[in-house]
């Protein structure tokens, strides 16, 4: 915005009589401010501090109640200031006049918008939790959105992948992840000498979309061992376990003579729009695969699991 008003006074300089209007998605300002969508744009700019409002100046010129946010609210008397002196009048009674946004009569699916925003938030929260273990983020930041998500009425057992994930990690010795698919069939999986949870997931996944039975192995031990000494002996590294890169380049190589892994990287696409939870936070290879593949994920904010599994 700044930007653009700077223009307008160079613009205005040069004999040019400029107009200012701004093409912005979020916050829509025709859904009610509670509404999830909403919502999820405040928890998406939690570490701006932006803050979803009732237009003041729109309710007050029209009577109609619109969504802005605090900065927009903050900077519209500068805004109607500069316009006065450069042209002696403003075209806009409101920081909502001046956008064009259209996306709130273009939804056709509310409940399906709602969901996805829901899901959205709880996802926010659990990178604030990440990112403030991690020293990049504030508790402030974390607070907001848990804040976000009581006005939302949720909490973190909406996500049904956090809860399963939760429950498998109560009776097993590792680290545990699950996914929920885009049927709502639920996996879990669990560290093991072999795998780490988020691969050992991806690959019970696969299975379950081309209909292998679980006791099946796309991999088998005596190619992973191969795949752990180097890790270990000659690339120095403290975790043998593979991780999902390896995992879908092993899977990759046995595809021109396995058909069952054929069959399985013809699957990852279906991947896409499923929800992961690890109970472990994910280093960063396994977290940009699962991103690539089109996963939502979430972690809890632990480094790993006290006299249970090493450090990734």
């Amino acid at each position: 915005m700044a930007v653009c008003l700077s223009q307008l006074y160079q613009e205005n300089k040069r004999g040019i009589k400029a107009g200012y209007a701004k093409f912005e998605t979020f916050p829509i300002w025709n859904l009610p401010l509670t509404h999830p969508v909403n919502l999820a744009y405040e928890a998406a700019t939690a570490d701006l501090e932006d803050v979803n409002m009732i237009d003041p100046f729109h309710l007050d010129a029209y009577g109609e109640t619109a969504v802005n946010y605090n900065r927009d609210v903050e900077i519209f008397p500068v805004m109607n200031a500069l316009f006065d002196d450069i042209y002696g009048s403003t075209p806009y009674k409101s920081p909502t006049d001046m956008g064009v946004n259209m996306v709130g009569f273009c939804i056709c699916g509310n409940e399906v918008c709602r969901e996805a925003s829901l899901q959205e938030i709880i996802r926010r929260y659990y990178t604030a939790l990440c990112n403030f273990a991690d020293g990049k983020a504030t508790e402030a930041e974390v607070n907001k959105l848990a804040l976000l998500m009581k006005k939302a009425k949720i909490s973190t057992a909406y996500r049904k992948s956090t809860v399963s994930a939760k429950e498998r990690l109560e009776v097993s010795s590792g680290a545990t992840a699950a996914i929920e698919l885009n049927d709502g069939t639920i996996l879990t999986a669990e560290t093991s000498f072999l795998l780490g949870p988020s691969a050992a997931l991806l690959l019970n996944a696969l299975k379950h979309l081309v209909g292998i039975a679980h006791n099946v192995k796309l991999i088998h031990q005596t190619m992973i061992e191969p795949i752990q000494k180097t890790k270990v002996t000659y690339l120095h590294g403290r975790n043998p376990r593979l991780h999902t890169d390896e995992v879908l380049v092993a899977i990759s190589m046995m595809s021109l003579i396995d058909e069952n892994c054929k069959m399985a990287l013809d699957q990852l696409p279906n991947l896409a729009g499923a929800q992961v939870h690890s109970t472990v936070m994910l280093i960063e290879v396994d977290r940009k695969t699962f991103n690539k593949l089109g996963i939502g994920l979430t972690c809890d904010p632990v480094r790993k699991l006290k006299d249970r599994e090493k450090t990734a």
